[in-house]
């Protein structure tokens, strides 16, 4: 956990602004809890942290600033992330009274629910799991209320003295101002920023999930510990969704899925980088073309090279901001490290777009490419398809006047909330602003920031704003979908550059015939292509729409006698372009069928002696059991070309769990 606030002089009152509009004025260094207590003694009963101005904190801090003053209850969406912080101390907590030998690190509340750090010589196993899991449920049932207390350096070290982590924690806040704060539930003291609930009763809903090796402070120079995942709910029945939501991801995991549908391999002798079998080259051939078919009218399709030399990432910025991430190439000639494989398509585009002329009539120009892309990832973060280090992306740029970002930002929104809508996935807004680590003047930053939010209010959707989260060289809007599961990837963006245009001198001839930087929008939509496939795969259960399914259509005879009219459908199936095979091996009808279902086949066209005499199909639906209808060869055809042309969405998607059948 993290320890540390700004201090504040406590030589002036402080004025909380109620939600009703009244005010309360009171001392600094007052308690959260006191203030609440003075509205209402059932409201304090149900109150578990406060908000200032939207920063939260717990009852048990005191309050150093004005400002709206919220009071949280279980009812609040920002309640959940305090009491998982709480849940990673109460596993703390018990942890250390069945191993005391385990030294603390950090434990945050996370997306899904929370993890703690813990420095053991050997790896906890699922037994250590279940015995840490009853030890919580024994720290809730003692409510120990959570103690906060503000101290200095030389107390908190001395209070942690036996724990090298936190002492490694405390070494940061050397010559600075913050606060330290511990808190106390029970013999268990941590150091800690909070915020938390009142007391450990609060976490009722709870689960230790699994275990996994996480380096000290994410460096992989410095020993493993050993992280333990867990979640947390105010309600019974969230819990058990959240759970049921993630045993149906291990059905749906992309990897497994993968590879028994025989879509891709990963091996060892090209670590993050993906082979794609016949099947899933169909696939990802289908998907490329469908993003091909929706920008050939508006964008600019072009190849650029995959090696550079460091000129131009020092020019782009790259090489200072991003060098750690690259695949870097010897350069014979200078014997140094100083060309590197192309980790993004931005400045092979600006280079592209200087060597023309252009003039303010033909914006905006929109380049899109399909290269391939490498990133040196990590190779302990590398997960199937999700984190690789080759990939490709449907990369757009589009150069602009300042006057058209709010109308091309609309069209761009349009575009990319389209393609999702192909797929049943849901997206929502977030607006990221400048991060610490940045190229560029505050000033360009200011514009760019004003256009681009003016530009995402102007289409008047909702968004969530995520301070410090932009790229280093702009502001962007990022589309977080949610799947079939109610899981949220972070996929397409929208990001608004300043920077560029001055960097690569890159200009238009506007209308008074005088040269004007054009403003840059670096655009995706898909993300990568193989992380959006691991995507689809695990959203459809890797029951494909017929469009997208590698094999669309599997015609089975009955008996050797049907094979040639078996073998006709299926010529005449692909001669419309339906992606159509023959079954005709020596097998059992039932093997075959089961065979075809397990394998998420869309259609399965039965032929016996009734279907060859009088031209008709028994079709078996995916997902209809054991259900056939009698349909003509004209009207089948008919049924799944329109399906194809109108990317229809599955009825009802075969269960996940059918694949391990």
């Amino acid at each position: 956990m993290i320890a540390g606030t700004p201090s504040v002089s406590a030589d002036h009152p402080i004025v909380l602004t109620l939600p009703d509009g009244s005010t309360r004025e009171v001392a600094a260094g007052t308690l959260a809890r006191e203030v609440v207590g003075s509205i209402g003694a059932r409201l304090l009963q149900a109150a578990l942290a406060v908000a200032i101005d939207g920063e939260v904190q717990d009852l048990m801090t005191p309050l150093r600033k004005s400002g709206a003053f919220v009071v949280i209850t279980d009812k609040d969406p920002r309640a959940l992330a305090v009491l998982r912080h709480s849940g990673a101390h109460i596993l703390a907590t018990a942890v250390r009274r069945l191993r005391p030998d385990a030294k603390i690190g950090f434990g945050p509340a996370i997306d899904d629910g929370f993890y703690y750090d813990f420095e053991v010589e050997k790896p906890f196993t699922p037994e250590d799991l279940a015995a840490f899991e009853a030890e919580m449920r024994k720290v809730v049932v003692e409510k120990f209320p959570f103690v906060r207390e503000e101290v200095s350096l030389a107390e908190a070290r001395g209070r942690f003295a036996d724990d090298p982590l936190k002492l490694e924690r405390l070494a940061d806040f050397e010559g600075t101002d913050e606060v330290i704060s511990t808190y106390t539930d029970g013999p268990f003291i941590d150091l800690c920023r909070g915020p938390h609930v009142p007391d450990t009763s609060h976490l009722k809903h709870f689960k230790l999930l699994h275990t996994a090796g996480a380096y000290w402070r994410g460096d992989v120079k410095r020993q493993m510990l050993q992280r333990i995942y867990a979640t947390a709910f105010f309600k019974k029945d969230e819990l058990e969704t959240h759970l049921h939501n993630l045993e149906e991801a291990k059905k749906r995991d992309h990897r497994v899925l993968g590879k028994s549908l025989g879509l891709f391999q990963l091996f060892p002798q090209a670590p993050g980088a993906a082979f794609w079998t016949p099947k899933g080259t169909t696939l990802y051939n289908t998907l490329e073309a469908f993003v091909r078919e929706r920008q050939q009218e508006a964008f600019r399709e072009i190849k650029t090279p995959l090696l550079y030399n460091k000129k131009l990432w020092e020019q782009s910025g790259h090489w200072g901001k991003y060098k750690e991430n690259m695949f870097l190439v010897l350069d014979n000639e200078t014997g140094e490290h100083d060309m590197s494989l192309k980790p993004m398509n931005c400045p092979s585009h600006h280079v592209l777009y200087a060597a023309d002329k252009h003039s303010y009539r033909e914006l905006p120009v929109r380049y899109v490419t399909f290269d391939v892309l490498h990133r040196n990832e990590l190779s302990g973060a590398l997960s199937g398809l999700t984190r690789v280090r080759q990939f490709s992306q449907d990369d757009c740029h589009v150069y602009l006047r300042e006057d058209q970002i709010e109308s091309e930002v609309k069209f761009l929104m349009d575009f990319i909330l389209g393609y999702y809508d192909t797929f049943g996935l849901e997206a929502k807004l977030k607006f990221a602003t400048r991060p610490e680590q940045r190229i560029g003047s505050d000033e360009l930053w200011d514009r760019a920031e004003g256009a681009l939010r003016a530009a995402l209010e102007s289409t008047g959707r909702p968004y969530e704003l995520k301070e410090g989260d932009g790229a280093f060289y702009g502001p962007k809007i990022d589309f977080d979908v949610t799947d079939s599961i109610g899981r949220a990837w972070q996929l397409g963006t929208i990001q608004l550059d300043y920077n560029a245009p001055e960097r690569f001198d890159l200009t238009y001839t506007g209308e008074d015939n005088a040269p004007h930087r054009p403003v840059v929008i670096h655009r995706a939509v898909s993300g990568s292509f193989e992380r959006f496939i691991a995507i689809l795969i695990e959203h459809f259960g890797g029951a494909f729409p017929v469009w997208l399914a590698p094999e669309q259509v599997r015609v089975i005879p009955i008996a050797i006698d049907y094979n040639e009219h078996a073998q006709a459908l299926v010529a005449r199936l692909k001669a419309v372009g339906v992606r159509a095979t023959l079954d005709a091996r020596n097998e059992t009808l039932n093997y075959r069928v089961r065979e075809g279902e397990v394998e998420k086949i869309p259609y399965m066209c039965v032929i016996g002696r009734r279907e060859a005499e009088e031209q008709t199909v028994a079709l078996r639906s995916r997902g209809a059991g054991k259900k056939q209808d009698i349909l003509t060869q004209d009207a089948f055809v008919a049924r799944v070309l329109e399906e194809i042309r109108t990317r229809a969405l599955p009825v009802a998607a075969v269960a996940p769990a059918e694949a391990s059948a």
